[in-house]
């Protein structure tokens, strides 16, 4: 009796062991090459699938839509966006895929159609916030990428007042730092609270300051209509044309 269970406890043993081998032999059969991208990449999407945690899943799957775009797969980048499903971070991944889109710099028709695409994805999410700032980051983008038509287009259909107006501040923020202060300027000028105007010339007057680009942050300081900001905004461009702490 008792060599009946000592043999059956090793024959269990020894069959889990080939078991195991069987199975890590597999597992390098089916292993991507390190060369080979694209298999890493399915092989990461399944891999996220599997993740219970919805917050972490959806921050793996934006950091997957990412790199598709990067690879550019776009058409793969966007299937990644539709298992996103927290607002947020559809949000954060339309606007990382946006960014990529930007650095490609396709020719225009093929910019403004994959845009529209992704405007698609902002349009689906029904958190009204996380849509507005999904909108936000497709202007920017656009913006990035030299289409300052869209990206006026798109920020102009934004509903929410506020949201809008941060919009063309942060698209002018963009266009100033790529020195093209007469576009940062339009952006501005769409921008409906006087506040908000003065605080975007503000920060492009200092942009533009920092690239040395002193008499277009000048004529963007004088622009602003409250004393003190267009005061610190005239000084920061003085300081930066001929900096003061030379002076011993």
């Amino acid at each position: 009796m008792y060599h009946f269970t000592f043999y059956r406890k090793m024959a269990v043993i020894i069959c889990l062991f080939l078991s195991g081998l069987s199975f890590a032999a597999n597992a390098q059969e089916n292993a991507c090459t390190i060369k080979d991208r694209a298999c890493i990449l399915q092989e990461l999407k399944e891999n996220t699938s599997k993740i219970e945690n919805t917050s972490w899943r959806d921050q793996t799957y934006r950091e997957l839509a990412k790199t598709y775009a990067f690879e550019k797969e776009f058409e793969q980048a966007l299937t990644i966006i539709d298992l996103v499903q927290t607002p947020d971070i559809k949000a954060m991944s339309i606007r990382g895929v946006g960014m990529m889109l930007a650095h490609y710099k396709d020719e225009q028709a093929e910019l403004t159609k994959k845009f529209a695409k992704l405007r698609v994805k902002a349009d689906s999410i029904a958190h009204p916030p996380s849509h507005g700032i999904a909108l936000t980051y497709i202007a920017m983008a656009q913006a990035f990428a030299g289409d300052n038509e869209g990206a006026w287009k798109t920020t102009e259909s934004m509903k929410n007042s506020a949201l809008r107006n941060k919009a063309y501040g942060e698209t002018a923020e963009i266009q100033a730092e790529r020195g093209d202060f007469k576009s940062a300027q339009t952006s501005i000028q769409k921008i409906s609270s006087l506040s908000f105007r003065n605080k975007a010339y503000e920060i492009i007057s200092k942009i533009l300051s920092d690239k040395q680009l002193y008499q277009d942050a000048y004529d963007a300081a004088k622009m602003i209509e409250n004393n003190y900001k267009r005061g610190q905004a005239i000084q920061y461009m003085l300081d930066s044309q001929q900096p003061r702490d030379r002076v011993q």
